[in-house]
C-alpha cells in the first residue's frame, strides 16, 4: 500500500509539535514547512522548528518571506490585531505557500497546530473558516488538536486520518497540551510567550512610523527596527545603538548615503542618520549621540561622516524631556 503523506506547518512551538506527533502516530508520513521573517522571534531555548523536526524525525523545508509579505503587513485585507499583527492574512499567506509546496512533494493534506479559541484574532471559528476559504483549502485543512470540535474535513471523510483519534482541545489554557506532551514524552519545548514582534506595541510603533515615512521599504529596513533606540526628526530617522553588538550592526548595515556618529575617546553609541543631511538634522543626531555617551561635559565633540568619521561638531547635551519627545515608542 502507498503510504499517505501530509505537510505540517511546524513553528517549533508546542502546539505544532503535538499536532505533528498526533499525525505521525496514525502512520502518516509527514514533512514539515517553517516560515521565517524579521518579524518572528526565536522561541526561548532556541529557534524551535529545526530542533523539533529533528526530534520528530521529519524533513523540514524552511522558507524565508520577503517583500511580498511586507506588502501584506502594510495593508492587510482583514486588518490588524491589537498592534500591527495581521494574523488572519498571515495565516492565509503561509497556507497558500504551503499548498504549493504540498503539491510539489505529493502531500495529500496540510495540517497545523491551531487550537480553537486559543488566539483571539485568528483562531476563533469564523476566522478559521475565512483562512480555509481564502487559502484555497476549504474542508481540506486539518487542525488535529481541535478537530473533534470542528466540521469534519474531506481528509477525515476519506479515511486519510481517524477522526476519533484526533482531539477536542479548546481555549487558552495550556494544561491539555502539557499533559499530552508528557504522554508523548516530549519534555523539551518552548514556552508559549512571544513569537511575533508585530504584537509588541513598541515594535509596531516603529514599523508604523517606517511605513508612514517611506513608500518603498525592504526587509532590511524592517530588520533594523530591532536594533537600537529609534527617533524621528521630521523626515529624518535617527537610530542610536544601545551596546557594542548593536554598534557593530549599525556600522555594518547602514546605507552608503547615511551618516554615522560617535563621541571620540569615551564610551559612545554609534548613531545612524537617515534622510536629508541638513545642518539641524546633523545637530540633532550628534546631540542624541552625546546624550547616550559616557562624556561628562556640557559641550561635547561628536565625530561623524559617511565612509569615515572625518567631520566633527560640538553640541550641548539635550534634556531627557527633549530626547523622549523625539523617541518613536
Amino acid at each position: 500500500m502507498t503510504r499517505i503523506k501530509a505537510l505540517s506547518l511546524l513553528s517549533g512551538g508546542l502546539d505544532s509539535i503535538l499536532a505533528t506527533r498526533l499525525i505521525l502516530s496514525q502512520g502518516v508520513d509527514v514533512e514539515a514547512i517553517n516560515f521565517v521573517s524579521p518579524f518572528w522571534l526565536c522561541m526561548k531555548g532556541g529557534c524551535g522548528a529545526a530542533e523539533a523536526a529533528k526530534q520528530l524525525g521529519v524533513p523540514l523545508q524552511v522558507v524565508s518571506v520577503g517583500n511580498e509579505y511586507l506588502k501584506l503587513v502594510r495593508k492587510p485585507k482583514h486588518g490588524y490585531g491589537r498592534n500591527m499583527n495581521p494574523c488572519i492574512d498571515c495565516r492565509i499567506f503561509m497556507l497558500r505557500k504551503a499548498k504549493k509546496y504540498a503539491k510539489k512533494i505529493g502531500a495529500s493534506f496540510i495540517f497545523t497546530g491551531e487550537v480553537l479559541d486559543e488566539r483571539p484574532m485568528s483562531q476563533h471559528l469564523r476566522a478559521m473558516k475565512i483562512v480555509e476559504e481564502e487559502s484555497g483549502l476549504r474542508g481540506r485543512l486539518l487542525r488535529p488538536l481541535s478537530a473533534q470540535l470542528l466540521p469534519e474535513t474531506v481528509i477525515e471523510k476519506k479515511g486519510l486520518v481517524k477522526r476519533d483519534e484526533l482531539l477536542d482541545i479548546r481555549g487558552r489554557s495550556r494544561k491539555p497540551q502539557i499533559k499530552l506532551a508528557a504522554e508523548f514524552s516530549i519534555a523539551d519545548y518552548p514556552c508559549p510567550a512571544g513569537g511575533c514582534l508585530l504584537t509588541y506595541k513598541e515594535f509596531a510603533n516603529k514599523l508604523r512610523d517606517l511605513l508612514r515615512h517611506r513608500k518603498r521599504c525592504s526587509m532590511a529596513d524592517v530588520a533594523l527596527l530591532k536594533v537600537g533606540r529609534h527617533f524621528r526628526f521630521g523626515e529624518n530617522k535617527i537610530i542610536v545603538g544601545r551596546n557594542e553588538a548593536e554598534n557593530k550592526v549599525l556600522t555594518a548595515k547602514k546605507m552608503r548615503s547615511d551618516y554615522y556618529f560617535e563621541v571620540p575617546d569615551v564610551g559612545s553609541p554609534i548613531t545612524v542618520l537617515q534622510g536629508s543631511k541638513t545642518k539641524k538634522a546633523i545637530e540633532v543626531a550628534a546631540a542624541l549621540t552625546a546624550f547616550y555617551s559616557d562624556a561628562k561635559s556640557d559641550r561635547i565633540t561628536v565625530n561623524f561622516g559617511r565612509e569615515s568619521l572625518n567631520k566633527s561638531t560640538i553640541v550641548s547635551v539635550p534634556s531627557r524631556v527633549k530626547v523622549e519627545s523625539l523617541r518613536i515608542a
